[in-house]
């Protein structure tokens, strides 16, 4: 069987797209590397794609120069865990809470690694994590 790499792209559904882009670029830093009327793409550590679709927008296919795209949505408060350094946990904490953003938990996990809580405008649960979350990492 063919092995799969990694996860490539994430999706969360926001109620207001501009506000989300501005979230995830001003309080997380992430780099838009594409924005149109209907989505935007921010670059994760060069690892990964964060996308952002309007919610509701998006349950007609896309048709693009290269194909067509299916149709897909979601709703309700969604989950996605960043990795961060373990060195940088302490300056994430302070960094979140001087941008009035509310910490809701903290977790100390067996293998070692510390996950930090809170969430977006939309109220979607991100998470930063330190290695030792799980076995790969």
């Amino acid at each position: 069987m063919p092995k799969l790499e990694r996860v490539l792209e994430t999706v969360l559904y926001v109620a207001d797209l501009e506000r989300a882009a501005a979230f995830y670029d001003t309080i997380l830093g992430l780099r838009c590397i594409h924005a149109d009327h209907r989505m935007r793409a921010f670059d994760v550590g060069g690892n990964g794609v964060l996308l952002l679709f309007p919610q509701g927008q998006s349950l007609e296919p896309i048709e693009t120069p290269g194909g067509s795209i299916p149709p897909h949505d979601g709703q309700g408060p969604m989950h996605v865990a960043f990795s961060i350094r373990a060195d940088e946990l302490e300056e994430w904490q302070q960094h979140l809470t001087r941008a009035g953003v509310d910490l809701e938990g903290r977790t100390q996990w067996p293998r070692g690694g510390v996950s930090v809580y809170f969430r977006d405008p939309d109220g979607h649960l991100l998470e930063i994590a330190t290695p030792g979350l799980w076995a790969g990492y």
